[in-house]
């Protein structure tokens, strides 16, 4: 009731404007000039306040959005795994960004979530999960968990999901985000991400939402034995995305395109 209101204010001030600084222009009309006139403005008038009664747009209205998403972001860049296209189809991103970014929620770029921290661009969501190739039963270990979206994206995909994130606060954001949205395989803990979490280790996947200047060892010791992992590696101007396999205890390598992601927070 009060936004209504708020908003009623808001718009019929222009209304008012309009009316006084018609003032003299009224006072020249006569006749019919000033019949019609005086029509047109009570039109004006009319859809301004008509405009109170429209509902507020709802967080859950974004479906349409996360298709076009999809298809114009994602698809047409060569993102064709139908389990990830599904999955971002339907993991809601508004509700992973404050309520004031959420019309920006499926542009193409990443967001601000808070701490000098982003959620990253869908695309770059899109391009990560589907270089680590998961498989349902998949164990996946998550270093930088942010507002959780990647994180849920992934909770879609495989069995269960470690996430730690280093920031307490945006950690329990993420917690509440997850648990709203009722994600039961997902197990975050707050520290930090270079020691990974050798206590659930090994896994069959990893992915790190923050760039650190090298490969921290303890991920490679986590890493199972033909598993994946995909991180960003280099300093805050020059990163690069690079996708490892363990094959015979050793890494292989390749580089996939240049990024820029937050520093790993230690």
């Amino acid at each position: 009731m009060g936004i209504t209101v708020c908003l009623a204010i808001r718009q019929a001030q222009p209304a008012a404007i309009a009316l006084a600084s018609c003032d003299l222009m009224v006072a020249n009309l006569s006749g019919s000039t000033l019949c019609s006139f005086v029509r047109w403005l009570l039109v004006v008038v009319a859809l301004l306040l008509g405009s109170c009664n429209r509902p507020p747009a709802k967080r859950e209205d974004f479906s349409a959005e996360r298709e076009r998403m999809v298809r114009e972001q994602i698809v047409s860049r060569g993102i064709h795994d139908p389990r990830l296209l599904a999955a971002m189809k339907k993991v809601p991103r508004e509700a992973f960004v404050s309520q004031e970014l959420s019309d920006l929620s499926y542009t193409d770029r990443p967001l601000p979530i808070g701490y000098d921290q982003t959620i990253s661009q869908p695309y770059m969501v899109a391009l990560m999960t589907e270089e680590i190739r998961l498989q349902p039963t998949d164990r996946v270990l998550e270093i930088g968990t942010g507002s959780g979206y990647q994180t849920a994206i992934l909770a879609e995909l495989v069995s269960d999901v470690y996430t730690i994130e280093v920031i307490e606060a945006l950690a329990k954001s993420a917690e509440a985000n997850l648990d709203r949205l009722g994600y039961e395989n997902v197990h975050l803990k707050i520290g930090d991400g270079y020691k990974g979490w050798p206590e659930h280790a090994p896994f069959d996947a990893i992915i790190a939402t923050c760039a650190p200047e090298r490969v921290p060892q303890p991920l490679v010791d986590q890493l199972k034995e033909g598993g994946r992992m995909i991180i960003p590696i280099g300093g805050n101007f020059s990163q690069q995305l690079y996708l490892f396999e363990k094959i015979n205890g050793a890494l292989r390598e390749r580089a996939i395109e240049p990024v820029r992601f937050v520093p790993m927070v230690r």
